[in-house]
């Protein structure tokens, strides 16, 4: 609210009614611009209590009781034209107690059935903050940390379009995911760059971690191989690669 006058010294009063979307997308700081140019004072802003005028993000942390592993759920704003939202803050990670810097973002798109993992990177190992922006998949993470009192227990959770969850995924971990829709697009940042001659992995069907993966069927052979297995009527898709990796047992340690 502000008040000014005219060359007749009429004075007015002038109110601007903001909903969060605005705030969000930098009206505030436009009006705000506006004011300063124009000199305007008597300046009154009226927020709702609850409501941050920048990033929002819920996180859920040490999930299933295994420290690091954190599940970040971003405040989706939307209204008639659609949505808006902050897909990272280095700010607001900071507030809940993340200090990680990234240096490397990442983008693959995958169709129904595919597996991707368990990867990591041995001398080089990389904290992950994964999120899909199409489709849907099953996301896993392995704490295959020496000295956790977690070692070998796993985690998963459904990241879709829909949901816009993140998975933050600490060094030390088996990653990898399994595509449940027709295609799914799948982004991730890291704290670390790629090295290729770094690669580790481990069988994504080992019983001894005993992951259970939705909508898959099949039975284990004694191999990682994805012969026999069907995802929702989908033939099981894995790279040669990712078909040669050995159980828990035989992995890396970190």
């Amino acid at each position: 609210m502000s008040g000014f006058k005219t060359k007749n010294n009429t004075v007015f009063r002038t109110f601007v009614f903001m909903g969060d979307g605005e705030v969000d997308e930098g009206s505030v700081w436009e009006v705000a611009a506006s004011a300063s140019h124009y000199r305007l004072n008597n300046l009154v802003r009226i927020q709702k209590e609850g409501i941050k005028l920048m990033g929002q993000i819920t996180v859920e942390k040490n999930v299933a009781g295994i420290e690091g592993l954190c599940v970040i759920t971003p405040a989706v704003h939307g209204d008639g034209r659609g949505y808006f939202m902050e897909t990272y803050s280095q700010r607001d990670m900071e507030e809940a107690g993340i200090n990680i810097i990234f240096v490397q973002d990442n983008q693959s798109m995958s169709t129904k059935g595919v597996l991707r993992g368990l990867h990591f990177q041995k001398n080089y190992p990389q904290t992950k903050l994964v999120r899909v922006i199409k489709g849907s998949v099953f996301d896993v993470a392995v704490d295959l940390r020496s000295g956790s009192k977690t070692y070998g227990k796993w985690y998963g959770i459904e990241l879709t379009e829909e949901n816009k969850k993140q998975f933050l995924v600490p060094k030390g971990f088996a990653h990898g995911f399994l595509v449940l829709s027709d295609i799914a697009e799948f982004c991730y940042k890291c704290d670390d760059f790629y090295h290729q001659n770094d690669e580790g992995g481990m069988a994504w069907n080992d019983p001894e971690i005993g992951i259970v993966w939705p909508k898959l069927e099949g039975q284990f052979k004694g191999t990682a191989s994805a012969e026999g297995y069907m995802v929702d009527g989908t033939a099981l898709n894995l790279s040669d690669k990712d078909q040669k990796w050995l159980g828990i047992k035989d992995t890396f340690k970190f």
